[in-house]
């Protein structure tokens, strides 16, 4: 079973999980350098991390920017993509930020552009390099409902 969890900071003694899994997707397997993995936000940032059954698998963050609500950050580690993991930490962090009532976008790998498209995200603008790995804009454009 799945269970996503809101930390309450960098000092919860959850967070050395989180950023195992950080390190471990973005650092080794993406090879993206620590020094922008682990940035001056995350204090400042809201972390959120996913167990399957008693096993820590993911993670996401967002923080509050001059262009909206940011969402930073998502991870899961390789043995268990596939499994609606991300769809999980990403239902609960939109759940999470809906009072908010902000503009809500994040950068996402080109690899990921359709996972986010199936949520309700919209590609806005061109292709752009971050940590040499493609990225696009992507806003969230939930469905209206009457």
């Amino acid at each position: 079973m799945m269970c996503v969890i809101k930390l309450s900071g960098v000092t919860d003694v959850n967070a050395k999980m989180l950023f195992e899994i950080r390190k471990k997707v973005f650092v080794e397997e993406q090879h993206v350098p620590a020094t922008l993995e682990f940035d001056k936000f995350e204090n400042e940032a809201n972390h959120y991390l996913c167990f399957d059954g008693d096993k820590p698998c993911g993670t996401a963050r967002w923080r509050i920017t001059q262009n909206g609500i940011k969402l930073e950050r998502f991870a899961v580690l390789p043995a268990h993509r596939n499994k609606g993991i991300g769809a999980v930490i990403l239902n609960q962090v939109l759940n999470d930020i809906a009072p908010l009532k902000q503009k809500v976008y994040l950068h996402a790998q080109a690899g990921a552009v359709n996972f986010y498209l199936k949520h309700q995200f919209v590609v806005d603008g061109n292709c752009f390099f971050e940590a040499n790995i493609p990225h696009y804009v992507m806003i969230h454009q939930p469905i209206k409902t009457i």
